[in-house]
């Protein structure tokens, strides 16, 4: 009983502030903040940015500092015998506990050009991060339009099966008044019961692909699958969109967010040579210790007492010999430059092929378009004509079935036709370079 009351109370609820439908750009606003692929690419960013502050960070000066405490074995003091003295001179004491604190600051002045190299190459890398963060945005608004028009196509083609039943629904208990006055035989009664029924199977494959496509769309929106999400959305309408390949290319090449990131990431491979080189020249550093130690064994004799002191000057190394390590290192970071070069022009020539498929799928959508609305209006007009027939009884039951079956063909074909022609068009238009949301 508690049960069913508050199902009630949640109806009434759910009635009273009816679901906010979803229109196509808030679709886009909700799916990008829920995208966990751009979750993904946007720790891949932050990675990045990190790797340029731990770069740069080794440029500038390191302090450090260490702590130690050593417990010694015990020995005999060190003394000395002179001859003028029966008992022997103790020199010092024997410390047997030792603390040793240091402090260091340590700052490279040369590295062969390494660190400099790889904190450009951590940046240009950043910037292509940057350039496959906006990609990925883009990638995942195509999928959420493409979701959408495909709800939106199903729910269409759900309310064409719906309304085509109420119809074939009136035409039945028209041909059964028919029937009572012998104006129609039984047979074409059953002609359009079957025809009902078929529309019936129909209508329940329509509401599997319309649960389906709702179900795909919550998915890429970040909801549960479940949720009875609905749109708001108008029919699409072939615009004026006379596209010209050549320029499509164009600014495609130009402005595509994976050609620029390759270009960043070639401009890291050259700075990944160039930091491979450094092992060509020597390495200076700066360096500095300030001691503060128990005993401090700078200072004569040895006191059980704390006692400071500190040093500074400058190291070189230089690898003379290293049997190749230096050569091998740099050809390693060539042929991984290589590579990007050979990958780039991979690309280009992909995204060429991706264009143009894309911007012939569009015109063929342009044209099926034209092809459907006269497909659409011929069958409106001959199934107007045939439905006055038939309620005069000019017309057979299966010149009215005929009729509606190419009337709902009709109108799927062209509904079909516009979500491919919305879909086309932004596939199009992303595939061009350009920012589709």
């Amino acid at each position: 009983m508690k049960k069913a009351i508050l199902s009630l109370i949640l109806l009434a609820f759910v009635n009273l502030f009816p679901q906010h439908k979803l229109t196509i750009e808030e679709s886009i606003q909700l799916g990008l903040k829920n995208s966990k692929n751009l979750k993904i690419s946007k720790s891949k960013l932050l990675g990045a940015e990190a790797k340029i502050t731990e770069t740069t960070s080794q440029l500038l000066p390191r302090l450090s500092f260490n702590a130690g405490y050593t417990r010694l074995s015990d020995v005999p003091p060190f003394e000395v015998k002179l001859p003028i003295f029966p008992a022997p001179i103790k020199i010092e004491d024997v410390v047997l506990d030792n603390y040793a604190l240091k402090v260091s600051l340590q700052q490279p002045l040369f590295t062969g050009f390494r660190l400099l190299s790889l904190k450009s190459a951590s940046e240009k890398n950043r910037d292509a991060a940057v350039s496959d963060y906006d990609k990925d945005a883009n990638e995942e608004a195509f999928n959420i339009i493409n979701a959408f028009w495909n709800y939106f196509k199903a729910q269409k083609l759900k309310d064409y099966l719906d309304e085509n039943l109420k119809q074939e629904d009136a035409h039945l208990t028209d041909t059964k008044n028919f029937l009572a006055n012998d104006l129609v035989t039984k047979n074409d009664l059953l002609k359009l019961e079957v025809q009902f029924a078929s529309l019936k199977l129909k209508q329940i494959e329509a509401e599997n692909s319309l649960n389906i496509s709702r179900a795909l769309f919550n998915k890429v929106l970040g909801l549960p699958i479940s949720d009875q999400t609905e749109i708001e959305g108008n029919e699409p309408k072939l615009g004026i969109t006379a596209f010209n390949y050549d320029s499509l290319l164009s600014s495609a090449m130009q402005t595509r967010l994976e050609l620029i990131a390759m270009d960043y990431r070639l401009q890291a491979g050259n700075e990944n040579v160039s930091a491979a080189a450094s092992g060509w020249y020597p390495a200076i550093f700066l360096f500095s210790d300030y001691y503060y130690n128990r005993p401090n064994q700078r200072i004569m004799p040895t006191l059980d007492k704390f006692k400071d002191s500190w040093d500074a000057g400058v190291t070189l190394s230089w690898d003379i010999w290293n049997w190749g390590y230096n050569s091998s290192q740099v050809e390693q970071a060539r042929q991984n430059l290589n590579q990007l070069n050979t990958n780039k022009e991979l690309l280009k020539e992909s995204i060429e092929v991706e264009v143009y498929n894309n911007f012939m799928a569009l015109n063929a959508a342009q044209n099926k378009i034209e092809v459907a609305r006269t497909g659409l209006a011929q069958a409106d007009e001959n199934y107007r004509g045939i439905q006055e027939k038939y309620n005069v009884q000019y017309a057979t039951s299966t010149d009215l079935i005929d009729a509606e079956t190419s009337r709902l063909q009709s109108q799927t074909d062209l509904i079909n036709s516009l979500v491919d022609y919305e879909t086309a068009l932004a596939r199009l238009l992303k595939s061009a370079g350009k920012k589709i949301y």
